[in-house]
């Protein structure tokens, strides 16, 4: 079979005219392109706002967590660079589904905490890679994690779902690995897995403080990575720690 998921029926919530005929056209040509392996779906909270962490290893991967993601019946919500709000059409696409502008190393850059904060509090899913960029691990493990997803997570209580992807660097390879030259056979399996929420709840009263900011990080990235252990039926490198 081309195809393993155990997603629940999808329960559709607000899903707007355009996040769906985007998705409709991502879902057939990841059906088309790669097949599927979706596990976990039953982790992914059935009402209230919650995050998703995920590594980041491909300029495509976003297609196939959001295909996973948006078959559970709750489209995700990405932080994406400001800069592309402002190209034509694409920058449309994102304004009307709720894509989450960032600018990094401004004095703007806590409007984008902010609008995360009120999606989270309003019932919706804000999807997070932790590294803030694609890994530049070699054997693609994922890199060291910045502390955005945590103060988010301290900040709102709301269940942080850990997510580890793989396949997706078979279509598209990152940086040296043969840049954004798509790959199309062979035929790829493209396998996301969400794991049980990571518990964060005896750090909830600590403060946002640099330590404890940390410690929640290295949490949700050590949740991560285990799943990728399982997927890639190996163990991280020896010493490694995000």
């Amino acid at each position: 079979m081309d195809e393993k998921t155990d997603q629940r029926d999808a329960k559709p919530g607000r899903i707007g005219t355009t996040y769906w005929l985007i998705a409709t056209v991502v879902r057939a040509a990841n059906r088309v392109f790669a097949r599927r392996e979706w596990q976990g779906g039953h982790h992914l909270p059935m009402a209230g706002g919650y995050i998703t962490v995920i590594n980041h290893n491909s300029y495509v991967d976003a297609f196939a967590y959001g295909h996973f993601q948006y078959d559970s019946g709750k489209p995700p919500h990405f932080f994406v660079k400001a800069s592309l709000f402002k190209v034509p059409v694409l920058g449309a696409a994102l304004r009307a589904t709720g894509q989450i502008p960032v600018e990094r190393r401004s004095t703007r850059a806590a409007d984008s905490l902010r609008a995360a904060y009120e999606a989270v509090r309003s019932g919706e899913c804000v999807a997070i890679y932790p590294e803030g960029t694609l890994t530049r691990d070699p054997e693609l493990w994922p890199g060291p994690p910045k502390t955005g997803a945590a103060r988010l997570a301290l900040m709102t209580r709301a269940p942080v779902i850990p997510v580890a992807q793989w396949g997706a660097h078979e279509l598209v390879p990152p940086y040296a690995r043969g840049g954004r030259r798509v790959r199309l056979r062979p035929r790829p399996t493209l396998v996301v897995h969400a794991g049980p929420p990571v518990d964060l709840s005896d750090l909830y009263d600590a403060g946002l403080t640099v330590p404890v900011l940390r410690e929640a990080s290295s949490r949700i990235m050590d949740a991560v990575v285990t799943l990728l252990e399982d997927i890639r039926g190996e163990k991280r490198p020896s010493g490694y720690g995000p």
